[in-house]
Protein backbone atom coordinates (compact mmCIF):
# COMPACT_ATOMS: atom_id res chain seq x y z
CA UNK A 1 0.00 0.00 0.00
CA UNK A 2 1.54 3.56 -0.83
CA UNK A 3 1.92 5.89 2.11
CA UNK A 4 0.32 9.02 1.82
CA UNK A 5 -1.10 12.04 4.03
CA UNK A 6 -4.59 13.48 3.93
CA UNK A 7 -4.96 17.47 4.23
CA UNK A 8 -7.91 19.35 4.53
CA UNK A 9 -7.49 22.56 2.59
CA UNK A 10 -9.09 26.16 2.89
CA UNK A 11 -10.56 25.17 6.74
CA UNK A 12 -13.00 27.31 8.40
CA UNK A 13 -12.07 29.68 11.16
CA UNK A 14 -12.36 26.63 13.66
CA UNK A 15 -10.88 24.26 11.80
CA UNK A 16 -13.92 22.84 9.92
CA UNK A 17 -14.69 22.27 6.21
CA UNK A 18 -11.97 22.51 3.60
CA UNK A 19 -11.39 20.07 0.85
CA UNK A 20 -9.77 16.62 1.24
CA UNK A 21 -6.30 16.55 -0.34
CA UNK A 22 -4.45 13.14 -0.68
CA UNK A 23 -0.54 13.87 -1.11
CA UNK A 24 2.47 10.94 -1.94
CA UNK A 25 5.27 12.63 -0.09
CA UNK A 26 7.54 10.28 -2.12
CA UNK A 27 6.53 10.57 -5.48
CA UNK A 28 9.28 7.61 -7.17
CA UNK A 29 6.76 5.12 -5.65
CA UNK A 30 4.66 5.80 -8.11
CA UNK A 31 6.71 7.09 -11.18
CA UNK A 32 4.85 6.73 -14.11
CA UNK A 33 1.93 8.61 -15.12
CA UNK A 34 -0.91 5.93 -15.42
CA UNK A 35 0.10 4.66 -11.51
CA UNK A 36 -0.51 7.97 -10.48
CA UNK A 37 -3.69 8.46 -12.57
CA UNK A 38 -4.97 4.75 -11.29
CA UNK A 39 -3.84 5.99 -7.26
CA UNK A 40 -5.80 9.12 -7.64
CA UNK A 41 -9.08 7.48 -8.95
CA UNK A 42 -8.29 4.79 -6.09
CA UNK A 43 -8.38 7.80 -3.15
CA UNK A 44 -10.89 9.44 -4.89
CA UNK A 45 -10.36 12.80 -3.94
CA UNK A 46 -11.03 16.17 -5.95
CA UNK A 47 -7.26 15.87 -6.34
CA UNK A 48 -4.23 14.39 -5.27
CA UNK A 49 -0.67 15.76 -5.33
CA UNK A 50 2.64 13.20 -6.00
CA UNK A 51 5.94 14.92 -4.58
CA UNK A 52 8.76 14.14 -6.72
CA UNK A 53 11.40 16.71 -5.12
CA UNK A 54 10.29 18.14 -1.36
CA UNK A 55 13.43 20.31 -1.06
CA UNK A 56 12.92 22.13 -4.54
CA UNK A 57 8.73 21.97 -4.13
CA UNK A 58 8.07 20.02 -7.42
CA UNK A 59 4.82 18.81 -7.52
CA UNK A 60 2.64 16.36 -9.74
CA UNK A 61 -1.34 16.87 -9.48
CA UNK A 62 -4.14 14.72 -10.48
CA UNK A 63 -7.70 14.30 -10.29
CA UNK A 64 -9.39 11.23 -10.64
CA UNK A 65 -9.46 11.61 -13.93
CA UNK A 66 -7.08 13.86 -15.71
CA UNK A 67 -3.59 15.14 -14.70
CA UNK A 68 -3.61 19.28 -14.19
CA UNK A 69 -0.63 21.34 -14.58
CA UNK A 70 -1.95 23.25 -12.17
CA UNK A 71 -4.38 23.72 -9.02
CA UNK A 72 -4.83 25.68 -6.53
CA UNK A 73 -6.24 23.91 -3.34
CA UNK A 74 -3.21 21.15 -3.81
CA UNK A 75 -0.55 24.13 -3.98
CA UNK A 76 -2.03 25.64 -1.08
CA UNK A 77 -1.70 22.36 1.00
CA UNK A 78 1.74 21.33 -0.29
CA UNK A 79 3.01 24.63 0.52
CA UNK A 80 2.08 24.12 3.97
CA UNK A 81 3.07 20.71 4.29
CA UNK A 82 7.22 21.08 2.08
CA UNK A 83 7.45 24.56 3.75
CA UNK A 84 9.48 25.89 0.60
CA UNK A 85 9.75 29.40 -0.73
CA UNK A 86 8.13 27.70 -4.18
CA UNK A 87 6.76 24.98 -5.83
CA UNK A 88 7.55 23.94 -9.58
CA UNK A 89 4.38 22.80 -11.34
CA UNK A 90 4.36 21.88 -14.40
CA UNK A 91 2.55 25.58 -15.30
CA UNK A 92 4.98 27.47 -13.88
CA UNK A 93 6.80 28.07 -10.56
CA UNK A 94 4.01 29.01 -7.65
CA UNK A 95 5.36 31.66 -5.36
CA UNK A 96 4.82 30.65 -1.17
CA UNK A 97 4.47 31.83 1.91
CA UNK A 98 3.22 31.29 5.35
CA UNK A 99 1.78 33.63 7.47
CA UNK A 100 0.33 32.70 10.96
CA UNK A 101 -2.81 30.28 10.42
CA UNK A 102 -2.51 30.74 6.50
CA UNK A 103 -0.62 29.32 4.02
CA UNK A 104 -0.38 31.37 0.50
CA UNK A 105 0.74 30.82 -3.13
CA UNK A 106 0.75 33.20 -5.74
CA UNK A 107 0.37 32.04 -9.21
CA UNK A 108 -1.36 33.28 -12.53
CA UNK A 109 -4.84 32.72 -13.46
CA UNK A 110 -4.13 31.57 -17.08
CA UNK A 111 -2.28 28.41 -15.23
CA UNK A 112 -5.63 26.66 -14.47
CA UNK A 113 -8.49 24.75 -17.17
CA UNK A 114 -10.70 27.63 -18.21
CA UNK A 115 -13.81 27.92 -15.91
CA UNK A 116 -17.43 29.61 -16.34
CA UNK A 117 -17.46 32.41 -13.49
CA UNK A 118 -21.44 32.91 -13.31
CA UNK A 119 -22.52 35.36 -10.97
CA UNK A 120 -26.03 35.27 -8.98
CA UNK A 121 -27.91 37.91 -7.89
CA UNK A 122 -28.37 36.35 -4.32
CA UNK A 123 -26.35 34.06 -1.73
CA UNK A 124 -29.60 32.17 -1.58
CA UNK A 125 -29.67 31.48 -5.21
CA UNK A 126 -26.42 29.46 -5.04
CA UNK A 127 -27.67 28.03 -2.42
CA UNK A 128 -30.15 26.58 -3.73
CA UNK A 129 -28.74 25.24 -7.53
CA UNK A 130 -29.10 21.85 -8.29
CA UNK A 131 -25.44 20.01 -9.44
CA UNK A 132 -25.90 20.74 -13.53
CA UNK A 133 -25.12 17.96 -16.01
CA UNK A 134 -21.35 17.08 -17.26
CA UNK A 135 -19.72 19.33 -19.89
CA UNK A 136 -18.57 22.69 -18.76
CA UNK A 137 -16.50 23.50 -14.87
CA UNK A 138 -19.06 25.89 -13.14
CA UNK A 139 -17.59 28.31 -10.62
CA UNK A 140 -21.27 29.90 -9.43
CA UNK A 141 -20.71 33.43 -6.99
CA UNK A 142 -23.04 35.92 -5.37
CA UNK A 143 -21.71 38.85 -3.30
CA UNK A 144 -22.48 38.66 0.02
CA UNK A 145 -20.94 41.83 0.96
CA UNK A 146 -19.65 43.42 -1.93
CA UNK A 147 -18.12 46.49 -0.09
CA UNK A 148 -16.44 43.98 2.04
CA UNK A 149 -15.37 41.94 -0.71
CA UNK A 150 -17.27 38.95 0.72
CA UNK A 151 -18.40 35.67 -2.49
CA UNK A 152 -20.83 32.65 -1.91
CA UNK A 153 -19.71 30.31 -4.12
CA UNK A 154 -20.04 27.04 -5.51
CA UNK A 155 -17.96 25.30 -7.98
CA UNK A 156 -18.86 22.48 -9.97
CA UNK A 157 -16.37 20.87 -12.24
CA UNK A 158 -18.34 18.84 -14.98
CA UNK A 159 -16.24 16.46 -15.57
CA UNK A 160 -18.17 13.15 -15.11
CA UNK A 161 -15.33 11.21 -12.33
CA UNK A 162 -17.34 11.52 -9.26
CA UNK A 163 -16.48 14.69 -7.79
CA UNK A 164 -19.84 16.83 -8.77
CA UNK A 165 -19.48 19.44 -6.51
CA UNK A 166 -15.64 20.54 -5.53
CA UNK A 167 -16.06 21.86 -1.52
CA UNK A 168 -13.24 24.68 -1.90
CA UNK A 169 -11.37 25.52 -5.70
CA UNK A 170 -8.54 27.49 -5.70
CA UNK A 171 -7.94 28.30 -8.94
CA UNK A 172 -11.52 29.33 -9.77
CA UNK A 173 -10.86 31.72 -6.93
CA UNK A 174 -7.22 33.33 -8.44
CA UNK A 175 -9.60 33.85 -11.47
CA UNK A 176 -12.37 35.74 -9.96
CA UNK A 177 -10.35 37.90 -8.44
CA UNK A 178 -8.17 38.35 -11.49
CA UNK A 179 -11.64 39.19 -13.41
CA UNK A 180 -12.47 41.56 -10.22
CA UNK A 181 -9.48 43.29 -9.86
CA UNK A 182 -9.69 42.96 -6.19
CA UNK A 183 -8.99 41.22 -2.85
CA UNK A 184 -11.67 38.70 -2.19
CA UNK A 185 -13.18 36.60 1.17
CA UNK A 186 -14.70 32.95 -0.11
CA UNK A 187 -17.06 31.11 1.53
CA UNK A 188 -17.16 27.76 -0.60
CA UNK A 189 -19.04 24.63 -0.28
CA UNK A 190 -20.31 23.52 2.97
CA UNK A 191 -18.27 26.19 4.82
CA UNK A 192 -14.88 26.16 3.28
CA UNK A 193 -12.74 29.87 3.49
CA UNK A 194 -10.79 31.52 0.18
CA UNK A 195 -8.77 34.79 0.79
CA UNK A 196 -7.44 36.05 -2.24
CA UNK A 197 -5.52 39.53 -3.13
CA UNK A 198 -4.26 40.66 -6.67
CA UNK A 199 -0.62 41.18 -7.14
CA UNK A 200 1.30 43.47 -9.37
CA UNK A 201 1.76 42.14 -13.15
CA UNK A 202 -0.97 39.92 -12.60
CA UNK A 203 -0.62 37.40 -10.55
CA UNK A 204 -2.81 36.71 -8.17
CA UNK A 205 -2.23 35.47 -4.30
CA UNK A 206 -4.44 32.95 -3.06
CA UNK A 207 -4.61 31.86 0.63
CA UNK A 208 -6.13 29.20 3.60
CA UNK A 209 -5.77 27.42 6.54
CA UNK A 210 -4.67 23.53 6.16
CA UNK A 211 -4.74 21.07 8.36
CA UNK A 212 -3.34 17.45 8.76
CA UNK A 213 -6.48 15.14 8.77
CA UNK A 214 -3.92 11.80 8.56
Amino acid sequence: MTDFDVLRVFCGPRGEYGNDLGVVRDGSVLPERDERQAFAAKLGFSETVFVDDPERGVIDIYTPSVRLPFAGYPCVGAAWLLDVPELVTPAGVVGTRLDGEFSWIEARPEWPEPRTLRRYDTAAEVDALEVPPPGEWLYAWAWEDEAAGRIRARGFPGRGDGIDEDEATGAAALQLTAQLGRALNIVQGTGSQILTAPQPEGWVEVGGRVFLER
